[in-house]
């Protein structure tokens, strides 16, 4: 996990890169380095964090034999020993997953990227073919900012930041935030916050050369998958997938450095814990992690508490408090340099803040089940053919409210009016997948990914997503719908295998929301806070994008407990901290 910055073209200056680089530190504290071409044609920057090989062989950007050939990655390429050897004739010099890229792009060009397992952004620069070639990974799990420079220079980068650093104006696009604010619509797109900064979508690459730039998808879960569905019997399709994910768990425990979990106490983390188990031992002693905040209402720690007796784990509880919100907010911003996800995003925070004051480098999380089994409540709707409205499609419900997440009619209407809808694509022939693929590829996971990368990295820590390997995807979606909802039973498939793993009252417990007290606090203890920080958005944008009566109105209706959802009065205050 590192950061990665280049610039290629006419007119740029290395004082750019090196700010670039400058402003990634946080993503690599173990290292810093930079190449440039001998006819300053391209320039190639990186943070290094340093997990495998902790060498100064594994030191980037790295090259081959010759240097005809540079690369810089972002990410783990955790199949990297078996391509290692199934690449056996290349003239390694280090240990390196990165060394390995280098050798899978000689033999294979860019076709390599379908045979990685693992998140990366990764930018290869071939002076044979005087070009960028730049890919990121299927599911978007590291990210890959791009942008011209006012000289007309393409530059890239892993944060936004970055870009501004080397000189891209730092504009607010007033479409994104109308998109945001009207439809609750972020991170679907290539559409970023910023004018003139483009986000390369999941599973996509691109090719810079001599000026031209062209971008395509290498990688599609739908083409992955087509409409194909699984007819066979439930046992063995649970024994494969049983297979897939012990792999998946073993081979994201590749790492020099220390290792810990981050542990709620639903069906997805006690699926780790017992793919913990089944990888390490049973008498592993894998740190574990939870964040609480003191509300018995959201706090997981008796579940966890289930999970973890009789275990040698050690677990460290991150407390996130009320009073720290408003300094932490303002921090978490700066690292995110795009809206957030609120309070649930603050509190994951101290979970790496923790785990980085422990020595605990890398981190294992269970994002990605309830998308591929079904897990969210709404989803049992599709069963009966039922579509989502507008809204809905454009960016899911609210976990847990029943009311509209945004409020539009609290915007100007010129500003309204720029926001550009979004229908996600459907392509398969059941709504259910239909939603499932929303929120994998365009709403729940996207923005998940980038909110856990910035807090992850903003400590020097990385994380990885065990349960998004492509693989386990391919095989949950081609499931029928009973597979994933039986008797009103969710991820009922996995819950089978999940039995095998971890105490049945955890397994068999409903589910329940992730969440931090938001509702409560931000008309509670962070009330005061809440309305000054709305009053600053206010101040800034009123008459021209909000209207600061109907704001004021919707604010003191929210107070009084007239709403069951923060999502726009969070809006609001992400527009204040912004």
């Amino acid at each position: 996990m590192c950061g990665i910055s280049g610039i290629a073209g006419e007119g740029w200056s290395p004082k750019s890169l090196d700010e670039m680089v400058l402003s990634q530190s946080h993503r690599g504290p173990d290292a810093t380095a930079v190449f440039v071409d001998s006819t300053g044609k391209i320039g190639l920057g990186h943070n290094r964090l340093s997990i495998i090989d902790l060498s100064e062989a594994g030191r980037q950007p790295m090259a081959n034999r010759d240097g005809s050939v540079q690369v810089i990655l972002n990410g783990e390429l955790y199949n990297y020993l078996e391509l290692r050897e199934s690449l056996d004739g290349y003239p390694y010099r280090s240990q390196s997953d990165t060394e390995v890229i280098l050798a899978a792009y000689e033999r294979w060009g860019a076709s390599c990227f379908d045979r990685f397992i693992g998140m990366f952004a990764v930018a290869i620069w071939d002076a044979r073919e005087q070009c960028i070639l730049a890919a990121r990974d299927r599911f978007g799990v590291k990210p890959f900012y791009y942008a011209h420079l006012p000289g007309g220079a393409f530059a890239f980068s892993s944060e936004i930041k970055a870009l501004h650093a080397a000189g891209v104006p730092g504009e607010s696009d007033p479409v994104a935030w109308s998109g945001y604010l009207t439809y609750g619509m972020y991170d679907h797109s290539e559409r970023t916050f910023w004018k003139g900064v483009s986000s390369l979508p999941a599973g996509h690459a691109l090719r810079w050369k001599n000026g031209d730039l062209r971008i395509w998808k290498w990688y599609d879960l739908a083409d992955d998958i087509a409409n194909d569905t699984d007819t066979r019997r439930d046992a063995e399709v649970a024994e494969e997938y049983r297979s897939l994910l012990n792999d998946s768990v073993r081979l994201r425990f590749r790492s020099d450095v220390p290792v810990g979990i981050n542990l709620s106490g639903g069906v997805d983390s006690s699926t780790l814990l017992g793919l913990v188990h089944s990888v390490k031992g049973a008498e592993s002693d894998v740190k574990a992690f939870t964040f609480a905040t003191g509300d018995e209402r959201y706090d997981e720690l008796p579940w966890v508490a289930q999970l973890l007796a009789g275990t040698r784990h050690p677990h460290e509880v991150c407390w996130l408090r009320a009073e720290e919100v408003p300094d932490l907010a303002r921090l978490v911003q700066r690292h995110q340099d795009e809206p957030f996800g609120g309070l649930p995003t603050l509190a994951y925070s101290r979970l790496f803040k923790t785990a980085r004051e422990l020595g605990v480098i890398v981190f294992l999380d269970g994002q990605g089940l309830d998308e591929q089994w079904a897990g969210y409540e709404y989803y049992a709707k599709a069963l009966n053919g039922a579509s989502s409205n507008s809204g809905e499609a454009a960016t899911g419900p609210v976990q847990g409210s029943t009311s509209s997440p945004t409020r539009p009619e609290c915007l100007s209407p010129e500003f309204r009016d720029l926001a550009e809808r979004f229908s996600p694509p459907k392509p398969f022939d059941d709504q259910l997948r239909n939603l499932q693929y929303r929120d994998a590829c365009y709403s729940k996971i996207p923005r998940a990914l980038r909110f856990n990368d910035r807090i992850s990295m903003m400590y020097g820590t990385e994380l990885r997503e065990p349960f998004l390997d492509h693989r386990l995807f391919r095989l949950a979606f081609r499931q029928p719908a009973d597979r994933k909802i039986r008797n009103g039973t969710h991820k009922w498939l996995l819950r089978q295998i999940a039995r095998e793993l971890a105490p049945s009252r955890v397994v068999e417990a409903p589910k329940r929301p992730l969440q931090t007290p938001q509702r409560e606090w931000l008309k509670g203890p962070l009330c005061k806070w809440a309305e000054d920080t709305i009053e600053e958005a206010i101040s800034r944008y009123g008459g021209v994008w909000l209207d600061p009566s109907a704001v004021r109105r919707e604010w003191q209706n929210y107070k009084t407990g007239a709403s069951d959802n923060s999502f726009y009065v969070w809006q609001w205050i992400s527009l204040g901290l912004a």
